[in-house]
């Protein structure tokens, strides 16, 4: 049996999981930079210490990066399935914010997938000797991360509006069924009859 994009199949549904996952555990991400930041910042944002800073920075950005590593495969299908539930919601359950979301997301990925065809690139130019866990490719793998962070931080701050369009999706009342087309019946007129 089909599914409808309002009853999402196992594959969907595992994606909008992971999303959910990806949406708790960025926030925790981030609630811990920003309580790490708050001591150790002056009041204009300037790191007490440097070097702590960009440690923590770079542990931010490859925990989201690997945060977001399992809905990857699945993203560009959620964003296409929430354009068409989309289309279809009647007006009163969708918020006029969605569709520039949902672009915001689209962008993003599209960036990331850019970012990640430059990272193969790189890595496969690194000499003999210089790979996982080199001096040279940790600095190229953080300076990588950093580059992808502001995009997995829009699928941090924006991703939520695919869950929302999916549960708008499964409060929208069902398209009505066509009635039946009556059956026709003989009608007898007595002329040409059978007589009884």
């Amino acid at each position: 049996m089909l599914s409808s994009p309002a009853t999402p199949n196992h594959g969907r549904r595992t994606s909008l999981r992971r999303l959910n996952r990806y949406l708790r555990h960025s926030e925790r991400i981030l609630a811990s930079w920003d309580a790490f930041t708050e001591c150790n910042t002056d009041l204009d944002g300037w790191p007490f210490d440097q070097d702590a800073y960009g440690r923590l920075a770079a542990v931010r950005d490859a925990d989201t990066a690997a945060a977001f590593a399992s809905i990857r495969p699945g993203a560009r299908q959620l964003l296409a399935t929430a354009r068409l539930q989309l289309q279809h919601l009647p007006a009163h359950l969708t918020r006029a914010s969605w569709p520039g979301q949902l672009t915001i997301l689209e962008e993003a990925l599209s960036h990331l997938d850019a970012l990640d065809a430059r990272w193969q690139e790189t890595r496969a130019q690194f000499p003999e000797g210089a790979g996982p866990g080199s001096a040279a490719y940790v600095d190229a793998l953080d300076e990588h991360h950093a580059e992808c962070w502001s995009y997995l931080d829009d699928w941090a701050c924006h991703g939520r509006v695919v869950l929302d369009i999916q549960a708008a999706a499964r409060r929208a009342p069902s398209r009505p069924k066509r009635p039946p087309i009556p059956a026709l019946t003989s009608r007898r007129s007595g002329r040409g009859g059978s007589g009884r």
